[in-house]
């Protein structure tokens, strides 16, 4: 695992994203490690409940940019015509691995600072729980263009009219917004975001594995179907964002003038993606 470290204390495990250089942007290696790390809390007997934590500066920034945008030879982006289901195998993977948090038999809290945005948000919300920082940002800016979020969690935790509000405009929002919207479970300063986790953790963990198990299993059941539905669908429609006119327009500006300078062009709304321009406003 050379993106995610793990390790335990007592009864709870830590999994930690490790790519502090990069924000823990997710690369090819990511959500595999990910995956293996929860497999392996999961077969731990000692272990209650695991924390899921990212290094350095952030959570999560969501996937690595410079890799799967500014690069020419990239898996996200194939010459046309292209083969959906060659991208839906590629992008199918990951949410599954993702999904290996939520599928867990044991609670999983997610802990968030700095960031937790695009792909780092689809991590972060398939946690059992979320506590973050109240100055951290979380949000989808790809639903602007080149990007669907294959894990459909936004739904499934805020309603349709609120997960409406976030991907029809690709906000990001503090951590305090996202708890008054239900997102998460809650928003602390920063000074307190280990205490709060760490005191969450240690109630569940004197907890017997079976009955956590029992009670995360009944509570998962009634939204899994609908969820998996969704993601199929989400995953199709991302790949298809990907590779419409917009989309691919945004892959050559990322070529042409750097991911970080193609994502502030997104993000501020003055970009013609249809046209590939700037939008000229009086």
């Amino acid at each position: 695992m050379s993106t995610v470290t793990f390790g335990k204390t007592g009864r709870i495990g830590r999994i930690t994203l490790n790519r502090p250089a990069r924000l823990n942007a997710i690369n090819d290696d990511l959500p595999r490690d990910l995956q293996a790390a929860v497999e392996a809390a999961d077969q731990d007997r000692d272990i209650h409940v695991m924390v899921l934590s990212g290094a350095g500066d952030a959570f999560c920034a969501g996937y690595d940019l410079a890799h799967y945008a500014q690069d020419p030879n990239t898996p996200m982006t194939q010459d046309m015509p292209w083969d959906p289901m060659q991208d839906y195998q590629f992008m199918w993977a990951n949410t599954q691995c993702f999904m290996s948090l939520f599928r867990a038999m044991k609670p999983v809290i997610c802990k968030v600072h700095g960031y937790a945005v695009a792909g780092g948000s689809d991590i972060a919300l398939c946690c059992d729980m979320v506590i973050m920082e109240d100055s951290a940002q979380i949000g989808y800016m790809p639903a602007r263009v080149w990007g669907c979020p294959t894990t459909a969690m936004w739904t499934f935790r805020l309603g349709p009219e609120k997960a409406k509000r976030m991907l029809l405009t690709g906000d990001k929002i503090s951590g305090t917004e996202a708890a008054q919207m239900g997102l998460v479970l809650k928003a602390v300063p920063p000074a307190q975001l280990d205490t709060e986790v760490e005191a969450l953790a240690e109630r569940m963990a004197t907890v017997p594995i079976n009955q956590l198990a029992m009670n995360k299993m009944v509570i998962n059941q009634v939204a899994e179907a609908q969820i998996v539905q969704a993601q199929r669908l989400a995953t199709v429609f991302d790949g298809i964002t990907r590779h419409s006119p917009e989309g691919m327009n945004f892959k050559t500006r990322s070529e042409e003038v750097g991911w970080k300078e193609a994502v502030r062009e997104r993000d501020s709304g003055l970009y013609d993606w249809t046209r590939n321009r700037p939008i000229n406003r009086p």
